[in-house]
């Protein structure tokens, strides 16, 4: 028992270092069984396609990230506080990566939303889910921010949330393609824009 769950452990391990590295469509099964150690056969042993794999990949990428999420919006601080040390850590995500491999790899939920396009629908309805969570964590920050005086009312909105995380998917992208998380420093001061603070 212990080794099927040690095997299956590295093949989703494998799956996200890949995959934020080489993306999707160029990534086959023979290439992550090689990377996690594990035998082909075994690989359907625990995943029905390369499909289902992504999903828990996905899932397993978001429940990391969305501890960090929650915990940097819930601190008991003022909402643009909380809101700048999400946008803060995220940009720290990107640069340790840099400083650990020597490139910015990017958002594996925005490097998939953005290689899949319509493709693959149980992967898309996933990350539009993990999307619209995101969202909604952003919109309840952005009320306790106007509750506080510290943006205008009608920026507390879903469509300013929504602004907002692809603001921070957008330049997470941009750091990506520029190989370089110094683009991320201009986040705080376009959110404050944003915001209308």
């Amino acid at each position: 028992m212990g080794r099927t769950s040690t095997a299956r452990t590295r093949l989703l391990a494998a799956t996200g270092e890949l995959m934020r590295s080489h993306g999707y469509n160029s990534l086959g099964i023979a290439e992550i069984c090689a990377h996690a150690d594990v035998k082909k056969g075994s690989f359907y042993h625990f995943f029905e396609s390369k499909q289902a794999l992504t999903v828990e990949v996905v899932d397993a990428y978001w429940q990391g990230e969305r501890s960090c999420w929650v915990g940097e919006l819930s601190v008991p601080a003022p909402a643009l506080d909380r809101l700048r040390r999400l946008l803060d850590a995220m940009a720290a995500v990107q640069r340790r990566m840099k400083e650990d491999s020597g490139t910015v790899d990017g958002c594996l939920l925005g490097n998939l939303a953005l290689e899949l396009s319509a493709r693959e629908p149980d992967i898309q309805a996933r990350l539009k889910e993990i999307f619209d969570e995101q969202i909604q964590l952003v919109a309840a920050v952005l009320t306790d921010a106007a509750a506080e005086g510290a943006i205008p009312t009608d920026r507390a909105s879903m469509p300013t949330a929504r602004a907002l995380v692809a603001q921070l998917e957008g330049m997470v992208l941009f750091a990506k393609l520029n190989n370089d998380p110094a683009v991320l420093d201009d986040l705080w001061p376009h959110t404050l824009m944003l915001l209308g603070a």
